[in-house]
């Protein structure tokens, strides 16, 4: 095949031939939206030069995260940084932060009309205000991927493992190998749906397999460890012959620190998500039985490779099927 000509990266962006000689020869005087097309169309094509400097990092991809003291969302950016690093020079992956509990600076930094961004990747909780942003930018036509959570049920494309199944995966383990009959309680984050999700399915497993292990307490934990701790210290009260326990959400160092504290609550099965320094430990000690890991790694593959698909920078198109989730107890360490 012959290679590439100005001719035909025009007809491939739909602007004139002139616009692509301006673009390719770093002349100036084009909108950047019109540079971002005749880009992209040169990529597609492998035209065989090298761009001008003027238009490396042409393609802004920006994830926006909240709780950055989490080893999930560390393992989460640490991720998009890695793999940033491995694409073309025309595209930068912007990661920020910022406060889970107010949607409405979220809502704000997604309208941002600051730099002009190619795609948004969100890692935040689902309200209306933050709902109505993604879908006024994504009318406006910012191709958007929801990661881990979904900020908005009506628009953008989701990457993120099964939460029904999760839960039932943990109820599953619980009311298979408890070491003991009785009660079992959860603990949740309300504000993400995803977790709600969890909650959802382990409940339903119960429902569906009655038996002398049941789920009869949920907490709302917010994530936060010194509300994970008082919630189970009261509930170990409440039922002095608690059988099991699942975490839904973070804040699992404050949990073990309670069991490790209390010798004789170590017969409780304990089922929690995410592999961090503190549950590979407390599942070598005996305290957790069953960790289930979300992949936070391959959650930011799909999502950029989601966005480059939008954006025209690859044909590829990813897996649509939810990311697996990793079960792992002690002896898979």
């Amino acid at each position: 095949m012959s290679k590439p000509n100005y001719r035909d990266i025009a007809r491939h962006a739909g602007v004139g031939t002139a616009t692509v000689e301006r673009v390719l020869n770093g002349r100036g005087g084009v909108r950047p939206e019109l540079v971002e097309k005749v880009i992209i169309a040169a990529r597609a094509l492998d035209y065989p030069r090298t761009l001008p400097d003027t238009h490396r990092g042409l393609l802004r991809i920006e994830v926006l995260m909240v709780r950055p003291e989490t080893t999930f969302y560390q393992r989460l950016s640490a991720a998009f940084e890695r793999i940033a690093a491995t694409l073309d020079p025309l595209v930068i992956v912007h990661r920020s932060f910022t406060e889970e509990m107010k949607p409405e600076e979220i809502a704000r930094r997604i309208l941002s009309a600051g730099l002009r961004r190619a795609g948004l990747i969100l890692a935040v909780p689902n309200h209306p205000v933050i709902g109505a942003a993604v879908e006024k930018v994504s009318a406006q036509g910012l191709p958007v991927v929801h990661v881990v959570t979904r900020a908005s049920e009506r628009t953008g494309e989701f990457v993120g493992i099964d939460n029904y199944a999760a839960g039932r995966t943990a109820a599953l383990f619980i009311s298979r190998m408890a070491r003991r009959t009785g009660p079992v309680f959860a603990i949740c984050h309300p504000i993400y749906q995803v977790h709600r999700d969890r909650i959802r399915g382990f409940s339903d497993y119960f429902l569906e397999h009655p038996g002398a292990t049941s789920f009869q307490y949920l907490g709302f934990g917010l994530d936060e460890e010194h509300l994970g701790a008082e919630l189970l210290s009261s509930a170990l009260r409440m039922y002095p012959d608690l059988a099991g326990l699942y975490n839904a959400g973070g804040g699992n160092s404050a949990l073990i620190a309670v069991l490790r504290r209390q010798a004789r609550e170590r017969g409780i099965f304990f089922v929690g998500h995410e592999l961090t320094d503190y549950t590979r430990s407390a599942l070598q000690d005996g305290i957790m039985d069953v960790v289930l890991d979300q992949a936070p790694e391959a959650q930011a593959r799909r999502s950029l490779d989601l966005i480059l698909r939008r954006i025209g920078l690859t044909d590829i198109k990813p897996d649509q099927a939810p990311i697996r989730f990793i079960t792992i107890t002690k002896e898979g360490l």
